[in-house]
């Protein structure tokens, strides 16, 4: 099969689809590997470093999507990549389909296949491809946070552990998954004293087991969380509903008891974000305010540390990728049910029923699909 990488186009975002070892571990398949030219230099790999593993470095990004069977990239494929995708084309990355009609509706008509690592599975009800980048993303959300909680930036002017006779900055974080771990974790290592919400009993025994005092934890219902909003120098959205639009958990009517400069900080604006004034920011120009409460809502947080996440995400990515190239798509959806789950569009059709339900559109079994 012939894989192609082009470079990233979406906005400040210096990840790269396939690292060199993975490059090299896919032509040791016997696959031809094909990579844009400087795809990889915002992540730290050189040209030289593909050719080293084996790779073709190929000019413009319209002569990869033209001779690759397979594309292989990090962010949603942007509307000038969306026109090159051609039927019959298999595309692996991530997708974030269901506040995305736009998206959506392109790929459809394009024809191509497309496989979204958000909505791949494993035997123990996770999202592994999901996983790294949302481990990146929690840790960084204490960090962005405590940027935004600056002063010059608009926000509290808190300090995230105080000092001797100043209390810490209060952190609360909506959600207790993979993102809300990391992020508390964090939050609560930089001295503040920090809150988990999540409506999972199982899911607060294991942080409590795990991380015994170091936060709170707190079953989530309406009035415990308007309790925490009033208190709140930040608060950290980290609800994920697996490929479906989040939730909108804060409503902007809740900023009136809320802290004036407080920082929220929403790692699920990627699935649309799960404050009601949310909307999609860049590495760029990442803050803005609304009714004196700062956001911090930028799509592509892990961007920020292009290395360290596409390293992470080529280790998780790296087995499904072999195993679509090596088996074709088709052979290895029906052989691995986890990586069937990740089809979401396929010749036109939408075959995963998140996406459908939030965009109104018909969707197909993808069993019928590869049957």
């Amino acid at each position: 099969m012939k894989i192609g990488c082009p470079k990233e186009i979406k906005p400040q975002e210096f990840r790269v689809g396939l690292t060199p070892n993975a490059a090299q571990e896919a032509v040791g398949h016997g696959h031809q590997v094909i990579v844009e030219t400087g795809a990889g230099l915002g992540a730290g790999f050189t040209d030289e470093d593909y050719q080293a593993a084996g790779a073709t470095i190929i000019g413009t990004a319209q002569e990869i999507f033209a001779a690759a069977d397979m594309i292989v990239k990090v962010k949603e494929p942007q509307p000038a990549e969306r026109k090159m995708l051609r039927e019959g084309q298999l595309l692996f990355t991530y997708l974030h389909l269901a506040p995305d009609p736009e998206q959506t509706h392109d790929l459809l008509a394009s024809g191509c296949t497309a496989i979204a690592y958000e909505t791949v599975t494993d035997d123990r009800g996770g999202l592994p491809l999901l996983a790294p980048m949302s481990e990146v993303a929690g840790r960084l959300a204490p960090q962005v946070g405590a940027w935004t909680l600056q002063k010059a930036n608009g926000g509290r002017g808190v300090l995230m552990g105080g000092v001797p006779g100043v209390g810490p900055a209060r952190v609360l974080v909506i959600g207790g998954g993979v993102v809300g771990t990391h992020a508390a974790r964090v939050a609560a290592g930089m001295g503040a004293e920090v809150t988990v919400l999540d409506r999972s009993l199982n899911r607060l025994r294991y942080l409590d087991d795990v991380f015994g005092s170091s936060f709170r934890t707190g079953y989530s219902s309406a009035g415990l969380l308007a309790e925490h909003l009033a208190q709140a120098d930040m608060v950290i959205g980290a609800v994920l509903v697996p490929g479906a639009a989040a939730p909108k958990l804060v409503k902007r009517a809740d900023f009136a008891s809320m802290k004036p400069g407080a920082a929220l900080v929403d790692v699920a604006i990627d699935q649309g974000g799960c404050f009601e004034t949310s909307r999609a920011t860049t590495h760029a120009d990442p803050v803005y305010e609304v009714d004196g409460i700062m956001h911090y809502c930028v799509a592509n947080m892990p961007g920020a540390v292009a290395r360290t996440s596409t390293i992470a995400l080529g280790n998780a990515t790296m087995p499904f990728m072999l195993a679509l190239a090596d088996k074709g798509w088709k052979k290895a959806c029906a052989d691995d049910p986890h990586l069937l789950n990740g089809l979401n569009v396929h010749a036109g059709q939408l075959t995963y029923d998140a996406v459908g339900k939030a965009l109104g559109i018909d969707v197909v079994a993808p069993a019928s699909v590869i049957a």
